[in-house]
């Protein structure tokens, strides 16, 4: 047995990631940044997951899902072995419709303007999330009908996710958005400029850019963050 497992009680070390806890209208919660898209919610002792790939966390040493929600059925979002790696019996999953149609169990499948309430503190809602530049629209097609998700802590917090979308008419038209994941990453969803529209557009308290690095162009997000100087708290956390 090594020093760290006698140290751990025989267990081996939780592994390392970078996190924020913060307390917001009253609710605390913990963000965890993995990579690309990965991240986990943290609420009254639940983990919930968002988009776990494999590559991008060690899945199989991290606290068991009592939640999932999966964006859409690209390879680097909707990913079978780190699902399987985290879900136990009890886990609620929530799935966009093509990523439905491919998973191996039970699960609610979700529609744009679908909402969801897996617990009865937490509510899920379902945006639209979509290419609207006309040469990116093969990327992610409206009528595939992937899905961005509101997480709604105890009707106090709004924390949105937006998956891989551009500044849609759904994601302008969001309400009371306290923090928001807003991905940057071109050239498949959003440039800079556009992720600036995007946060001017939903007004929230902290904005996290995600979704950025892992392509041959690369996002200059201390750019983007002054260029939202007094809109919000910009943190840049590393997802690359």
């Amino acid at each position: 047995m090594s020093f760290l497992s006698k140290l751990f009680g025989g267990k081996p070390a939780m592994p390392a990631y970078s996190s924020d806890e913060l307390t917001i209208n009253g609710q605390r919660v913990k963000l965890t940044f993995f990579a690309h898209a990965s991240v986990k919610l943290e609420y009254e002792g639940r983990h919930i997951y968002i988009d776990p790939v494999m590559e991008n966390a060690q899945y199989d040493k991290l606290p068991k899902a009592d939640m999932i929600l999966v964006t859409h059925s690209h390879y680097d979002h909707f990913d079978m072995a780190a699902i399987e790696a985290l879900q136990t019996p009890d886990t609620r999953i929530l799935l966009d419709k093509t990523s439905a149609e491919g998973f191996r169990g039970d699960c609610y499948t979700m529609l744009p303007g679908a909402k969801a309430e897996p617990f009865a503190d937490i509510r899920v809602e379902a945006v639209a999330a979509y290419n609207t530049s006309e040469n990116q629209l093969q990327f992610h097609p409206k009528e595939r009908e992937d899905c961005g998700y509101v997480v709604v802590l105890n009707d106090a917090v709004r924390i949105y996710f937006s998956g891989d979308t551009e500044p849609t008419p759904e994601l302008r038209a969001l309400q009371g958005i306290d923090i928001a994941f807003v991905c940057v990453n071109q050239p498949y969803t959003m440039k800079p400029e556009q992720a600036v529209e995007a946060v001017k557009a939903l007004s929230p308290q902290i904005y996290y850019p995600y979704h950025y690095g892992q392509v041959d162009e690369p996002t200059d997000v201390e750019a983007l963050a002054r260029m939202l100087e007094g809109v919000c708290d910009v943190r840049i956390r590393e997802l690359a």
